[in-house]
């Protein structure tokens, strides 16, 4: 059902070597670019990741109530691309391990460089 999500970057350069880095934990490879625009996919019929700096020029902002969630394979898969956020210079929006009521669920949350909000996380 989704395509792709865009992610707004005020610096291009940092925000491609912080994906770069942490996608690939996830599969994610880089499927199409240009000066402003990176977009990261673990297959030609998964949903993509992107980050761009806004095409109308002004500064990129986080939204309120926005966040990403990237699915990982396993609990162990979560621990490890969130410490990898974490050493990357992610912010920590609350460590890896299971949250609410929902049975199994196991997330880590976290900020990007430019403040964007994701979490990484596995449901059996």
């Amino acid at each position: 059902m989704i395509g792709y999500i865009t992610l707004g970057t005020n610096d291009i350069a940092k925000a491609a070597k912080f994906y770069d880095a942490l996608l690939a934990l996830l599969g994610g490879k880089r499927f199409m670019e240009s000066d402003s625009f990176i977009a990261w996919s673990a297959g030609p019929e998964q949903a993509g990741v992107c980050v761009t700096q806004p095409f109308n020029g002004e500064p990129a902002t986080i939204g309120n109530g926005v966040m990403i969630a990237l699915m990982a394979e396993s609990n162990n898969k979560v621990d490890e691309v969130y410490k990898k956020a974490i050493e990357l210079g992610a912010q920590d929006e609350g460590p890896a391990g299971p949250r609410g009521d929902l049975e199994g669920f196991y997330a880590g949350y976290f900020r990007d460089l430019d403040g964007n909000k994701l979490n990484v996380f596995h449901m059996p």
